[in-house]
């Protein structure tokens, strides 16, 4: 199966919903243009997110954040993981704690 099409310029995508803004169909303009009826009526739904117009889904500042998040939720569990692992590692060096392997 083919690679998705590289994403088309912000200017580019901006002329296509001036057209759909302007009375023109999604279907129209797949025929007359190279985006696909769907790709097309994609981006008139993020338009409208972005306008507040539609409340379901994401606006792209949402989408960043998001990302952003896990990345960062990520890299905490990590540095948790370490400092757990390090914590215990220091517990059993000074003996504050027996160690697995004891005979007790």
């Amino acid at each position: 199966m083919p690679k998705s099409h590289a994403p088309y310029p912000a200017e580019y995508r901006q002329q296509i919903l001036e057209l759909v803004r302007t009375g023109r169909s999604a279907e129209e303009l797949a025929k007359e243009f190279e985006p696909t009826a769907q790709c097309i009526r994609n981006w008139i739904k993020q338009d409208e997110r972005e306008r507040g117009q539609r409340h379901e889904g994401l606006t792209r500042d949402e989408k960043a954040e998001l990302v952003r998040l896990r990345k960062e939720n990520k890299q905490l569990k990590l540095e948790r993981e370490i400092l757990s692992k390090a914590a215990a590692w220091f517990a059993r060096e000074t003996e504050v704690v027996p160690s697995r392997s004891s005979d007790s």
